[in-house]
């Protein structure tokens, strides 16, 4: 027989001596078709290696099964991300465990472009990373399609949403801190427009307050970063170094673990030992936080709940489930390694 790599319905049907309409209802499962029939349709399917075209499936069950993921984001990196990379990581996986697959697009100008590009390849639902504008979710809404948030802030209570509790995470860095005995705090605080270091930044110094540590005695200085990279962290580390040594800070917080161990890269340079002189401390948990030496104390992300989690929510949502929480929130934990932990002599 031709080896042909694809095989219609119609000669499927020619192969199993039935109608087309007849082997259709046999390989979708939708329809009666009696013992003898349904096997010889199967056993033309097996000699032929039929696989019914994603265009065909979509006819017959109404959906594609593919699902839009879009990352707005206006700087680089996107997904190499050392928090978006691992959430998409597992978005990836966990559709393929429910037979979708994965339209990824990037958004840099937080434009309708990449949302209009994905209701073009008709996918069954969409996943929106991080902050986007209010006309986006407007947007969506008019066509019907499910879809969440993830990572992002909104108002609107329709809107599904699964977000880390950064605000608590950084309560959570305070504590541990202060509970080492640390007093005289410098904070390196990413973009304030992104709501993971908005949030992470609130919770430290709200916590801090609480704990009677002010800013306005001079116990805590803040300075803002434009973006969350290593060099963002090195260079300013490298201009507050002599104010820092004056001040005489024994912590650094920062709202990423790459601003952190940027600032930590110039201390070590400069002849700091840490932690011994001064403890430093992030947030996300990346892979080379635990790389480093010293290794980088931070707080992790549950990044895999929150990937696999989206998938399967939109899952429900696409299947009309009701009763869906509107917010889902995740717990961090503080990891306790070696640049706030003094060996005991």
């Amino acid at each position: 027989m031709n080896q042909k790599l694809n095989y219609s319905l119609r000669e499927l049907a020619e192969l199993a001596g039935v109608s087309k309409s007849t082997a259709s209802r046999v390989i979708s499962g939708n329809g009666y078709a009696s013992p003898d029939v349904r096997e010889r349709v199967l056993q033309a399917a097996d000699q032929l290696r039929y696989k019914p075209s994603a265009v065909a499936r979509a006819m017959v069950a109404k959906r594609t099964y593919n699902i839009g993921v879009i990352v707005f984001r206006d700087k680089l990196p996107i997904v190499s991300h050392t928090l978006y990379g691992r959430i998409i990581d597992e978005i990836l996986m966990a559709a393929e465990a429910l037979g979708y697959s994965i339209f990824l697009k990037t958004d840099r100008e937080m434009s309708l472009r990449s949302t209009d590009y994905m209701l073009e390849q008709r996918v069954d639902g969409l996943i929106l990373i991080s902050r986007l504008q209010k006309n986006v979710i407007d947007y969506v809404k008019k066509f019907n399609i499910p879809y969440l948030m993830v990572n992002g802030s909104t108002e609107d209570p329709d809107v599904v949403h699964l977000v880390s509790n950064d605000e608590a995470g950084g309560e959570r860095a305070a504590e541990h801190l202060v509970a080492s005995g640390h007093r005289n705090f410098f904070v390196i605080a990413g973009p304030g427009e992104h709501r993971s270091h908005s949030l992470r930044l609130k919770g430290f110094c709200q916590r801090l307050e609480s704990l009677g540590i002010s800013s306005s005695q001079g116990q805590v200085t803040i300075v803002k970063s434009l973006d969350s990279s290593f060099e963002s962290g090195h260079e300013l580390m490298e201009q507050h170094f002599n104010s820092f040594l004056e001040a005489q800070y024994s912590a650094i917080f920062s709202t990423n673990d790459m601003l952190a161990l940027g600032a930590m890269k110039v201390m070590l340079d400069r002849g700091m030992k840490v932690p011994e002189e001064a403890v430093v401390m992030g947030y996300d948990n990346t892979e080379l936080s635990s790389m480093v030496h010293p290794s980088l104390t931070t707080v992790s992300v549950d990044a895999a709940g929150i990937g696999r989690d989206a998938v399967s929510i939109l899952d429900r949502l696409i299947r009309g489930e009701e009763n869906i929480p509107r917010l889902t929130e995740y717990e961090s934990r503080v990891l306790v390694r070696q640049s706030t932990t003094r060996e005991e002599k």
